[in-house]
């Protein structure tokens, strides 16, 4: 393997429309539920991110994600869309699929979309075998505390996988008025000390923490006996996640970032500079250049010169 943990390619392109990559020769072991609680065991950081289609969940894959979540930001960073609860099933199902086809070593997870389980537990069972089925991911996430109990547990009596979110939930950020920090407060903290616990006897193997005081979240942590995944919680989680888009800084300036993201990359800065120059290289008809354009032997092309200038005589 390269030091881009990118396998090289055995073959020549000849069209743009071929697959991303090769396999990499040395694939890592499959990282299973099993693999996670002994991670969870060791004390050893869990490290989870986004991907929305093939090529994110491809660099998440090749860099060593224990986790890839199809998460609802989707519905933002990749669809344009206002806000989470805009998500639909067949659309959630498209990336999911894409994302599988990348992610073969990664534990997959994928968010149930609003609307697609708060009806009853047994909607809820529907939509998230749907998700494993048609969407080939591994495990489910849903938002809500205590309340969600019921639902979790049917889930996972069927066999598929839940993780839990709660504290921050942005399906619900119009109930919360907007998106706030939650557990500031000795109430809020205790509330979500009940629905973490709550969560954890419903079944969840795992959950997210968002938006809560990094000493809450460690307490939490701390009183539970799943791993807990921070994003806005603090070091003190059993791992931490965050929107791709958001980390390789895949977007224009001016944008707005939550206080917990750290900016890993320059995406967009270096996307538009190389995009740029090859417009300015198109316009003066320095690309392409003759190495990037395919040979033809010199007496095919004369004979073919002659046949043509014959026929316009």
């Amino acid at each position: 393997m390269s030091g881009t943990g990118i396998a090289p390619t055995s073959f020549v392109r000849h069209s743009s429309h071929s697959p991303l990559s090769a396999t990499p020769t040395t694939p890592r072991k499959k990282v299973t539920v099993q693999t996670l609680r002994s991670l969870y065991r060791k004390g050893e950081p869990i490290t989870m991110l986004t991907a929305h289609d093939f090529p994110s969940a491809h660099v998440a894959e090749v860099a060593g994600m224990e986790i890839v979540l199809v998460g609802d930001s989707l519905a933002m960073v990749a669809l344009g869309m206002e806000d989470t609860s805009e998500l639909e099933m067949n659309e959630m199902l498209l990336h999911c699929r894409s994302v599988a086809r990348a992610a073969k070593s990664a534990f997959t997870v994928a968010d149930l979309p609003m609307g697609s389980y708060e009806v009853s537990p047994e909607q809820a069972l529907q939509s998230a075998i749907r998700i494993v089925k048609e969407g080939r991911v591994q495990a489910v996430k849903l938002e809500g505390g205590a309340e969600m109990a019921p639902t979790i547990k049917r889930i996972t009596q069927a066999g598929i996988p839940v993780v839990g979110h709660i504290g921050l939930t942005p399906q619900r950020q119009n109930a919360l008025g907007g998106f706030r920090v939650q557990g500031k407060s000795t109430a809020g903290a205790l509330s979500l000390l009940k629905d973490a616990q709550a969560v954890q006897e419903a079944g969840a193997f795992m959950m997210v923490l968002e938006a809560v005081p990094a000493e809450i979240a460690a307490i939490v942590t701390k009183k539970l006996t799943v791993p807990t995944i921070g994003i806005g919680a603090g070091n003190g989680c059993s791992g931490q996640v965050l929107v791709q888009i958001d980390m390789t800084g895949n977007f224009p300036p001016g944008r707005f970032l939550p206080r917990f993201v750290k900016k890993y990359a320059d995406v967009w800065g270096e996307a538009i500079k190389g995009i740029q120059q090859y417009r300015e290289e198109v316009k003066s008809r320095a690309y392409p250049s003759e190495e990037y354009t395919y040979p033809i032997p010199k007496e095919e092309l004369a004979e073919f010169e002659r046949i043509v200038n014959k026929s316009d005589e």
